[in-house]
């Protein structure tokens, strides 16, 4: 079992901070007043340290709103085995995660914290009353749902694109989620994903991914550490995306 602690409580201050969340995301898309229903059920946060697993086992009862950090989900369509083929992706702050568990109890997806991360778990159960009893909140769900659909067209399955527009669309899709921009410098920090994390996710060989990251290297772009990008121009990033 990961090793997890309590946090301070969200609740200390419901209504302060989940409406700041990514666009898009559920908890930036749930009202005040949905918030505030959800934390009477006296809901706490919990920590996961880096490469922790969240546990998202079919004998897990809970759904995970994201409240700080990044996480890397595998997904194994053809059956989970060493050198399985993966669907992989990221999630941050503001994200449902588990959300299957709230129509199929014993699903399950392999779930890694790349970041030291905060969570609110809550069970699926409790979860389900609320979009029962507070339509706005269901439309919330959904529309982040289709939002982070769209998104991952947009980011993850444009497989004929070159290597460069897909590793670029992919970290300006990171920096506008889960990037941290420090005002002094303008830079924006993506901690959390490694290189090859980023491969795994555009199904790329690690190589052609260095190479596309050495072209950003050259051109000022990202700077590429230790499980860290340094995003110099975000504009620059989307421009070599494309458009969308």
């Amino acid at each position: 079992m990961p090793s997890t602690a309590d946090t301070n409580r969200p609740t200390d201050h419901p209504l302060m901070g989940h409406e700041d969340k990514p666009e898009g995301s559920f908890l930036q898309r749930l009202s005040a007043d949905d918030w505030r229903f959800l934390l009477e059920d006296d809901l706490r946060g919990r920590s996961f340290g880096q490469d922790e697993h969240l546990p998202m086992a079919p004998d897990d009862r809970n759904v995970y709103m994201i409240w700080d950090g990044v996480v890397r989900q595998d997904r194994f369509p053809l059956g989970d085995w060493d050198g399985a083929p993966a669907v992989t992706r990221f999630r941050g702050g503001g994200q449902l995660v588990g959300e299957a568990k709230l129509i199929s109890p014993d699903s399950a997806v392999r779930t890694r914290c790349l970041t030291r991360t905060v969570v609110i778990p809550c069970r699926a159960r409790r979860f389900n009353v609320l979009l029962s009893k507070r339509p706005e909140a269901k439309l919330a769900l959904l529309r982040s749902l289709e939002h982070r659909n769209r998104s991952d067209e947009l980011v993850y399955t444009l497989t004929t694109r070159p290597p460069l527009e897909r590793t670029s669309r992919l970290l300006a899709h990171l920096a506008d989620t889960a990037g941290t921009p420090d005002p002094r410098t303008g830079i924006t920090h993506i901690t959390g994903p490694a290189q090859k994390d980023i491969a795994a996710a555009l199904q790329l060989a690690v190589s052609t991914t260095e190479n596309a990251l050495r072209t950003l290297r050259y051109h000022g772009i990202v700077e590429a550490r230790y499980r860290k990008f340094l995003v110099h121009d975000v504009d620059a990033l989307r421009h070599l995306a494309g458009p969308v």
